[in-house]
């Protein structure tokens, strides 16, 4: 009899649990984007984004900044809906902390309010879409 029946931690088990666990990992998707700091100063500051989706939150995709922008020094992770961000790419969408709207045929916005204050972020609108669709094709595999 061979051995991986005997003994259930056996190879085979242990390949078929690193498959497993590697295919989870597999359906995440981070897209890393430039971002645009929108202010009142006529030259925009452009800032590393990540953009992140777990299959464990179909419905939630998260926007991290990096840890200079936060008086805190530290990564600044905003989680919103997935159907506001593909929304916002058409028309006017959020009514809370985040807004989303297209901004000519090529931008996007993203407004984020916090007690702190507004930060206004200007996106490409083919990264957003294409982090979209690599959500959708993620959670499709997963399913």
């Amino acid at each position: 009899m061979p051995s991986t029946a005997e003994n259930p931690s056996g190879p085979a088990v242990a390949t078929a649990a690193t498959a497993t666990a590697t295919a989870a990992v597999a359906t995440a998707v981070e897209e890393r984007v430039t971002a645009r700091v929108i202010t009142d100063d006529p030259l925009y500051r452009k800032i590393p984004v990540a953009l992140r989706f777990a299959p464990a939150e179909p419905l939630a995709v998260r926007i991290v900044f990096p840890a200079g922008l936060s008086p805190e020094g530290t990564d600044n992770e905003w989680v919103l809906p997935r159907a506001l961000l593909e929304a916002g790419l058409q028309a006017p969408s959020g009514t809370g902390d985040v807004r989303v709207w297209p901004c000519g045929r090529v931008q996007a916005v993203v407004e984020f309010h916090s007690p702190e204050g507004v930060a206004v972020i200007q996106f490409d609108s083919a990264a957003l879409r294409r982090f979209l669709r690599r959500t959708y094709a993620s959670a499709t595999r997963s399913a």
